[in-house]
């Protein structure tokens, strides 16, 4: 499940065109959901803007490719966002998360009211245990408020977490997507059965994080463990600088398509880190052609995966 950046121009606008070419990057290489969220800065994005946003999102994509966009963070920008969403043929929309400021009842409350709002259950991306417990969620998803989890509680060791075991007790495995990126991904799979997980540097590279996945699934661990550690120096630097920031100015610096400026309250990277984001970002891109290179001259025995 892919979360692309998303491209703006100087002045701030949506830039279709850089968009375009970023999502046939990525579709190019397997990945067949996309998740406007986090990396694409929509926490600042305005509500008057938020329905062109969904035209063009709507308008870059393959008919087969499924596209998610966020809503939120705050209670009455989703409001206003989920009375948009009700007028489109969109069928699910991620809630970014809010940090402080809500209580597990105040989200459950709010979330089926936005669910009325938009008519179309809503996934739930969760970076804290604190901002809904595991029953209140488990709750929210047998009642259909809740397509799906986007997890992404931090664990030093994410092969331990009591909290995801909770909640796998009650929730199906497929409800639940690893939200993280590769870092924590063949744990998230392998040790609790999780199905997908979501990739900001898989934009980049889409044909490699298409065979990390057949290899973790079908249980080919020593690619596994190869592709994983190819993934990790571009992880490293978006962990140590920024997610959002690193991931943005990366796809840039690959040369797949120039995503301009971050829209406000966020700045790029730091000038000082852009030489080893860009060589990270280059090499990234460097394995994914060779993967494909290898992929097109084989028969072909696997279809594309479809993650989500």
């Amino acid at each position: 499940m892919a979360v692309p950046p998303l491209a703006r121009n100087v002045d701030y606008s949506l830039n279709p065109h850089a968009n375009r070419k970023l999502v046939e990057h990525i579709e190019a290489g397997g990945v067949r959901t996309l998740l406007y969220g986090g990396n694409a800065n929509l926490y600042h994005v305005a509500v008057s803007e938020y329905r062109e946003l969904l035209d063009m999102l709507a308008e870059i994509a393959r008919q087969e490719t499924r596209v998610i966009p966020a809503i939120g963070p705050d209670y009455g920008k989703m409001l206003d966002q989920a009375h948009i969403l009700s007028q489109t043929d969109f069928r699910t929309a991620m809630v970014l998360p809010l940090a402080g400021f809500t209580t597990p009842q105040g989200v459950a409350t709010g979330l089926k009211r936005l669910v009325d709002a938009a008519g179309m259950p809503f996934t739930l991306y969760i970076k804290s245990e604190d901002y809904v417990d595991v029953d209140t969620l488990a709750a929210l998803i047998d009642d259909g408020t809740l397509l799906a989890v986007k997890y992404a509680i931090v664990r030093a060791d994410p092969a331990v977490d009591p909290y995801l075991l909770r909640l796998l007790q009650s929730v199906p495995a497929a409800k639940v997507v690893s939200g993280m990126g590769e870092r924590p991904a063949i744990a998230h799979v392998r040790e609790f059965g999780l199905a997908a997980w979501t990739t900001g540097s898989g934009c980049i590279a889409p044909n490699a994080v298409t065979a990390l996945l057949h290899a973790v699934k079908t249980g080919r661990m020593d690619e596994t463990r190869q592709l994983y550690n190819r993934f990790l120096p571009l992880e490293t630097l978006r962990d140590e600088i920024s997610l959002i920031r690193v991931l943005h100015d990366a796809v840039t610096l690959s040369g797949i398509a120039d995503m301009g400026p971050l829209l406000p309250l966020l700045s790029g990277s730091p000038e000082a880190a852009l030489p080893a984001v860009a060589k990270e970002a280059r090499d990234l891109v460097e394995m994914d052609r060779a993967i494909a290179r290898v992929r097109n001259a084989a028969p072909s025995r696997e279809t594309p995966v479809k993650s989500g």
